[in-house]
């Protein structure tokens, strides 16, 4: 056994892992990282970046359809799926190498293996770790459990990788399909109907919630059910999906909404229906370490029942975004290092992204949770086709919108939907976090001519001073 004990093990590599890892090593401690597939996680290998660069491409397509409208006659446009993936690949790869370097630079051991929790007889913690050249044991004052999560199956359907596809599959087409059913209107399901529609696929989208993008603010999640519909989308909400069956070329799908069922023909099928954390066969029976509705349960600084055992990421308690398991990862290893200035992890400053065309952006509570959590609030609201530059770059559908508690003059909540939205939500986070209230925003001032202007726009509109709307 190597006699070395490590100050912090971090089991499993993605956005909060070799986060936590680099941040320990920063404090002074000596870290090891296991991570059995590749570093980066489902996150930079087969998730936030490379969807990215598949959405890219679909929107050059969506340009080059509509180039006329600048000025522009273009002919014969040919879409290569295999060249179109293969970037995508290929940035997936670049960034992943480009972590193993960061994690050389700052002195973490990298173990590339499956890695158990052991029980030790002495103060430290076992870790086993399979390799692909046999195996070995460390030891660790600090175990971070990263191990993200899965796709979700239905008990009746699994991703098969051929007919029906999870989100890997769903990234490396062969072909090109020529109709796509997508289960759940979550931001994965949303992203994959607006890359599949661009590129010509006719998609149908079943949710069963009222709503798609049911997280979202209702009039956010309109305004994009709309612009899907005159794309050619399909959508099917407040239907069930009954069954699924598998023919040679083709998937039969049966929905219910109110009693009536209706069967949908479909080339190809997408799960996009939830994750499952990956919790099992890492050792966790073995200690005092809770699992709730299948994730791991731990306290506001992300320790579990079990001392010096910790969790982050997709492993724990939602929402399950890349942003809120690295923020995680460093609160916790600050935690371990005795920082005493630190701020538990506040849920409602999280920003959420969904990157389909329209993009959607949104923080804090919804118009319709805040009735719920009975605050009095005011609401401003400001349509891109009033702002200068998304006319100029003729995208100018959608919503700035943005809430107020009326009594104090906090920001509880930002949603938004149109051009570039994903970049501009950073604006209310900030402002969010420095407890920013109408008055600052209000007496902010934004440059001219940019899409944020439009954020301070649907401030004045809360309070009946906008100017251009």
């Amino acid at each position: 056994m190597n006699n070395k004990v490590y100050d912090v093990i971090v089991i499993g590599g993605g956005p909060g892992g070799y986060v936590a890892a680099i941040r320990a090593s920063q404090l002074g401690m000596s870290v090891a990282l296991v991570e059995d597939k590749h570093l980066g996680g489902i996150c930079l290998n087969w998730g936030c970046i490379p969807t990215k660069a598949l959405l890219r491409a679909s929107e050059i397509k969506h340009l080059l359809d509509n180039v006329e409208e600048f000025g522009f006659s273009i002919s014969n446009v040919k879409i290569d799926i295999n060249k179109v993936t293969g970037r995508s690949r290929k940035v997936a790869s670049q960034l992943s190498s480009g972590i193993s370097h960061l994690l050389k630079k700052n002195k973490v051991k990298v173990f590339n293996g499956f890695a158990q929790l052991d029980k030790s007889n002495d103060q430290f913690k076992k870790v086993n770790i399979k390799t692909n050249d046999g195996s070995t044991t460390e030891l660790a004052k600090n175990i971070i459990i990263a191990t993200g999560a899965k796709s979700r199956n239905l008990p009746f359907v699994k991703a098969d990788g051929k007919n029906v596809w999870d989100y890997k599959t769903a990234m490396t087409p062969n072909t090109i399909p020529k109709s796509l059913v997508i289960v759940g209107s979550g931001a994965i399901g949303m992203e994959f109907a607006s890359f599949y529609n661009d590129l010509g696929v006719k998609v149908t989208i079943i949710e069963a919630l009222a709503n798609i993008l049911p997280n979202e603010d209702e009039d956010i999640s309109k305004i994009v059910q709309n612009n899907f519909v005159k794309r050619g989308i399909d959508i099917k909400t407040g239907n069930s999906l009954k069954s699924v069956q598998i023919k040679s070329n083709s998937v039969i799908s049966e929905i219910s909404k109110d009693g009536k069922n209706e069967l949908i023909n479909s080339e190809k099928l997408i799960l996009a229906v939830g994750i499952v954390a990956n919790t099992e066969n890492i050792g966790l029976e073995k200690f005092n370490v809770k699992i709730d509705k299948g994730h791991i349960v731990t306290n506001k600084f992300l320790e579990t029942d079990e001392k010096g055992i910790y969790a982050i990421g997709d492993v724990t308690a939602g929402p399950w975004l890349a942003h809120k398991a690295s923020h995680e990862g460093i609160l916790c290893v600050e935690k371990i290092a005795g920082k005493t200035d630190l701020s538990p992890l506040d849920k409602s400053s999280i920003p959420g992204c969904t990157y389909c065309r329209p993009q959607v952006a949104s923080i804090g509570l919804t118009e319709k949770n805040a009735k719920l959590n009975n605050i009095n609030i005011k609401v401003g609201k400001f349509p891109f086709i009033g702002n200068g530059k998304a006319i100029a770059l003729g995208d100018s559908e959608g919503l700035i919108k943005t809430i107020f508690n009326k009594d104090t003059g906090e920001l509880i909540g930002a949603h938004m939907v149109g051009p570039e939205v994903t970049e501009l939500i950073q604006g209310f986070s900030i402002a969010k976090k420095l407890e920013t209230t109408e008055h600052e925003l209000m007496h902010t001032i934004f440059p001219h001519p940019t899409l944020s202007e439009g954020m301070h726009e649907s401030v004045l509109d809360a309070y009946n001073q906008a100017i251009h709307y």
